[in-house]
């Protein structure tokens, strides 16, 4: 099991670079490209309901409505702030607010253990210490001085990190009443309707290398997504959140591989660190 949310980290870091690839073109804006995304993610994931669709009686309650469009809402505004950052600031100026969302997930999940169930969050200090440890890690890696500065795509990604943690953690309540894919289809065909509806975007500026592009990332936003939620259901939030911790590992190498950033010995240290975070929780 340990292995999907690890192909998921490594989706995840792919689709970052392809999207910052796409988003670098000047008339490609954070708007477009979200609408375009979402649509992309229900073209890839049509073929596959047919054989993972589950959608139980439980999903239909007025609980679960209302935190299903509740998950739908945060989402749209979550991805609005992440795509905005990320079209007008580099991916490597931006880890330190995108590496505080595993952080907030932590936060949140075991807030959650208290406030509505000891059975969804894990309270185990055998893996939310390690998984604390390998966040700030993180964190602190990426903590330089133009690094923290608090322009308005810095304040847009740390909002964005942490609606992302707070619909993911929240998405936990609900997700045992459908398959990781039928939720994801499901979710991503709201927020593409919703964006569809505020946004209204030219979808005529996308050529043919930039669809194939957009979705490219969206297969890799589907295999990333599915392997968050299959991992919230067979390892726990804080376990697979810990887990996908590797993507920041696998952007470092793809950013200086794809992007020529640059890669410190303090990447390196914190890669070091979330590595042995992990082999100890496996082990245990």
């Amino acid at each position: 099991m340990i292995y999907i949310p690890i192909i998921g980290a490594l989706a995840q870091a792919s689709s970052t670079i392809i999207e910052k690839i796409v988003l670098r073109i000047k008339k490609v804006n954070p708007r477009l490209y979200q609408t375009s995304a979402f649509f992309g993610v229900i073209l890839v994931m049509l073929p596959l309901l047919y054989f993972f669709w589950k959608f139980e009686s439980e999903a239909l309650e007025l609980k679960s409505i209302i935190i299903f469009f509740s998950v739908i809402i945060i989402s749209t505004i979550a991805n609005g702030f992440y795509f905005y950052s990320l079209k007008w600031e580099k991916v490597s100026n931006l880890e330190p607010a995108r590496l505080l969302e595993p952080l907030f997930i932590i936060i949140i999940a075991f807030t959650f253990s208290f406030v509505i169930s000891p059975v969804l969050y894990e309270r185990n200090s055998n893996i939310i210490i390690p998984a604390l440890i390998a966040a700030i890690a993180l964190i602190f890696s990426h903590i330089k001085k133009h690094h923290l500065d608090f322009n308005k795509y810095f304040t847009a990604a740390i909002i964005g990190s942490f609606l992302f943690a707070f619909e993911l953690v929240l998405s936990k309540t609900i997700l045992n009443y459908y398959s990781p894919i039928s939720f994801y289809f499901l979710r991503c065909y709201f927020i593409f309707l919703l964006s569809l509806a505020v946004f209204r975007p030219n979808f005529n500026k996308l050529n043919k290398k930039l669809r194939f592009q957009i979705i490219l990332a969206a297969a890799l936003w589907v295999l990333f997504r599915i392997s968050v939620y299959y991992g919230y259901l067979n390892l726990g939030v804080i376990k697979t959140t810990l887990i996908l911790m590797f993507s920041h590992v696998f952007l470092y190498v793809f950013a200086r591989v794809f992007l020529k950033e640059k890669l410190s010995w303090r990447n390196i240290s914190a890669s070091v660190i979330i590595i042995g975070c992990i082999v100890y929780v496996t082990l245990i």
